[in-house]
């Protein structure tokens, strides 16, 4: 009666469990772990990365709610990464078998320490080294990728990295797509209007941090004749030298354009009923300062 007893309640776990549900091929196993940070709070969305035994990756995502990560694989050895902002990277092997769980169990990441800022001072954007790019959707279905192939700028570094400033300007006839009737027409009044709106500009005097090595850089950006609040999202890389042994300093940042925002309506080809290009823009900066000589 015991041994009946035991079956059933095996049975129910088997049903209940989470790897009930997981359907796996003959040769392959599941590989998992949960994700926490210092006070053993989950971590979501931590970006994980799977490698096998040559370098390949066999597959990458993001930790659930919960900090739980999931995932089929053959079987085999593989290297697991995990990054989360703020946090230092965490990486592990592990061994897969067929038909069977490997578990890391609970991965607790530490909190990474935040890069050395530049030093105080006058700093001006190295355009050799940088790009000011954009991704616009054309007609509604592909992408326009594009850039700005001439621009400079100056950051003033404060004693408090939050006191600090910024200030860019872009030569708006300097636009590149890669195909030059298109260039024409963004330079045109039906865009940009290059004759009479000859540069963008963008100026900020307030950096705020938000944890690690990401920051928001908020400012005013003057485009087409007229001026709005934008926030870049930014993420400081940390400081180098060049190939001479000149410092310099490095960072990532994307924002978001409205181009009903700047009066940018299109109206010749939305007279006819064509969307040409959709509401929203993309734009990516990658720069590098050195210190102002």
């Amino acid at each position: 009666m015991f041994g009946r007893w035991l079956e059933k309640r095996t049975n129910r776990f088997h049903r209940t469990s989470p790897l009930a549900a997981v359907r796996t091929p003959a040769d392959a196993g599941v590989l998992s772990c949960r994700v926490l940070d210092p006070v053993y709070e989950p971590v979501g969305n931590a970006e994980f990365t799977v490698v096998d035994s040559v370098g390949r990756k066999v597959v990458s995502g993001g930790t659930d709610p919960y900090g739980q990560f999931m995932a089929t694989v053959p079987a085999g050895e593989y290297r697991l990464a995990i990054a989360a902002e703020g946090y230092a990277p965490y990486r592990a092997t592990a061994m897969v078998g067929q038909n069977s769980l490997a578990s890391l169990g609970d991965v607790t990441l530490q909190v990474a320490q935040p890069p050395e800022p530049p030093a105080r001072g006058d700093w001006e954007i190295d355009p050799a080294h940088s790009s000011i790019a954009f991704t616009a959707r054309h007609i509604g279905l592909a992408r326009i990728h594009g850039r700005f192939n001439s621009f400079a700028g100056a950051v003033r570094i404060a004693d408090r990295m939050e006191n600090s400033a910024m200030h860019v300007v872009i030569d708006a006839a300097a636009i590149d797509t890669g195909v030059r009737m298109r260039d024409d027409h963004l330079r045109s009044p039906d865009f940009l209007d290059v004759q009479r709106y000859p540069t963008l500009e963008f100026y900020s005097e307030r950096f705020t941090h938000r944890g690690g090595n990401r920051w928001a850089v908020t400012g005013a950006l003057s485009l087409h004749g007229v001026t709005r609040t934008v926030t870049l999202d930014a993420e400081y890389l940390g400081l180098g030298s060049g190939m001479e042994g000149e410092p310099r300093a490095a960072c990532r940042a994307t924002t978001e354009l409205h181009r009903d925002d700047y009066t940018i309506s299109w109206q010749t080809m939305l007279a006819r009923g064509i969307a040409v290009v959709g509401r929203s823009i993309r734009v990516e900066l990658d720069i590098q300062i050195v210190p102002k000589g």
